[in-house]
């Protein structure tokens, strides 16, 4: 893909140097995420900037921002590479997605909308159409809104939690999640799991909801552990 084809305004305008960088930045980033970029691999910026038809700066730019969202990290003499944690680490992070995410549930229970909670039940819904397509196989969701996570940590209110869940975190989890959780044995159950959360925050029952988000992500901290067996 050339840069002329990754933006349409003048390549000459800052607007346009911006825009091309975000568009970058997401292509690269769900590279990552999905394992087109494969764990621990290099990053090459002259393939890169081949492949996509960029300028170095631009991509140099795009990958800055990936390290800031911890999906690429600089190693001494080993230069830009993709991030791979060490299963202790891998576990370290699900215990912290259990607490906070527990944490996230039980204030959503209390803070979202009625209008915000039907939405999140329209989106279980979108999403079992799509576990049925794919014979439940596959539980795959598009990043941000159309999360049922990502809907549950902006419902809690919280912004240092939404800042740490969506923001700092949020792509190097997704890429776990993408990569061992969504593409798994286990779709249909979290589809069932989430929708009992889902009761649960309708309910207004914050010790439920709570209980019931940290069963999920532990099952899903199991089903990654037993993965990397």
């Amino acid at each position: 893909m050339s840069e002329a084809a990754l933006i349409a305004l003048d390549p000459g305008t800052p607007s346009a140097a911006a825009t091309l960088t975000d568009r970058l930045f997401e292509a690269l980033q769900r590279a990552i995420v999905e394992g087109e970029l494969p764990q621990g691999s290099k990053i090459s910026e002259p393939e890169l900037a081949r492949r996509h038809g960029v300028s170095r700066g631009s991509l140099r730019a795009a990958i800055a921002r990936l390290e800031a969202c911890k999906l690429v990290e600089r190693r001494p003499n080993l230069g830009a590479r993709v991030v791979e944690l060490s299963a202790a680490q891998l576990i370290e992070l699900f215990e912290l997605r259990e607490a906070l995410e527990g944490m996230a549930a039980r204030l959503a229970a209390r803070a979202m909308s009625d209008a915000e909670i039907d939405a999140l039940g329209a989106l279980l819904e979108q999403h079992r159409q799509q576990i049925a397509q794919e014979q439940g196989q596959v539980y795959f969701q598009q990043q941000g809104d159309l999360d049922f996570h990502f809907r549950i940590v902006q419902g809690s209110k919280n912004r240092q939690l939404i800042a740490l869940l969506c923001e700092d975190l949020y792509h190097l989890l997704r890429m776990y999640r993408v990569q061992f959780g969504m593409r798994s044995k286990r779709s249909r159950q979290a589809f069932e799991e989430h929708c009992y959360l889902l009761n649960a925050i309708r309910a207004r029952d914050p010790e439920m909801a709570e209980l019931m988000m940290r069963q999920h992500v532990r099952a899903s901290r199991r089903n990654l552990e037993r993965a990397l067996a």
